[in-house]
């Protein structure tokens, strides 16, 4: 798929997670946001998380960076950030999230461990990053129900429980602050996201030479969706601190 349909993929997608707006800023205020500190979003994306970070703080007082391997999609995180005025406060730096050697009183790291190997290494790499005080958003997958053949085949065999997630975090140190799960509207809004913009410009250019090709995408994407993976795969949000 090239760069154009790429972006189409995405571009009806607020953030590439499963999240309400009420959701996103409960966890948000349970990171503590106000004194203005450092944050850093590990694989990033286009930042939209990070931007309602900074926004939520207010004047000059947070200075943030995201990194993600992306290209395109750091683009677009410049590019909405320099809409809402931010493009001063916020860096998007293309790079992988585990070479970043900074450190952030306040971080986030959502859909974003398998940079780090797995789970636990994440967030025993994350203990390094966030110091003493700071508090941690850290977002991943778990297994809901048991899942069958052609999860694990899409999924790999990494993901863990929700309590064996939980004991991850403890085990790396971290105290729990705060924990919550995507639920089943806020999947079935992600994945319809996900598809909307190719769906839209499928239906609009069915002539196209990759029309096809987009076409047998969305079908692939819909099938696993609702034949493997939905109501199996769960999504947790943890506001950890140490």
């Amino acid at each position: 798929m090239d760069d154009d349909l790429a972006l189409l993929r995405r571009a009806r997608m607020r953030w590439n997670t499963p999240l309400s707006v009420a959701h996103a800023d409960s966890l948000l205020d349970r990171l503590d946001l106000d004194p203005g500190p450092r944050v850093v979003d590990l694989g990033c994306g286009w930042g939209e998380l990070l931007m309602c970070a900074v926004e939520r703080v207010g004047g000059d007082h947070a200075r943030a960076v995201g990194v993600d391997t992306d290209p395109v999609v750091l683009e677009r995180g410049r590019t909405l950030a320099r809409r809402r005025g931010l493009d001063e406060r916020i860096e998007f730096v293309q790079a992988d999230a585990a070479t970043w050697s900074g450190t952030a009183e306040r971080a986030l790291c959502v859909g974003s461990s398998h940079a780090f190997g797995d789970t636990q290494a994440a967030l025993d790499a994350m203990t390094a990053l966030v110091p003493p005080g700071g508090r941690l958003l850290f977002g991943d997958g778990f297994w809901q129900t048991t899942p069958g053949p052609a999860a694990v085949d899409i999924f790999g065999d990494q993901i863990r429980t929700l309590a064996e997630l939980v004991d991850s975090s403890r085990s790396a140190g971290w105290r729990i602050i705060h924990l919550s799960t995507a639920d089943q509207r806020e999947w079935d809004e992600f994945e319809s996201t996900s598809r909307a913009g190719l769906q839209a410009w499928l239906l609009a250019n069915g002539a196209d030479p990759r029309a096809e090709e987009v076409r047998n995408w969305l079908d692939e994407r819909e099938h696993r969706y609702f034949h493997d993976y939905r109501g199996v795969l769960g999504f947790a949000y943890l506001v950890l601190a140490h």
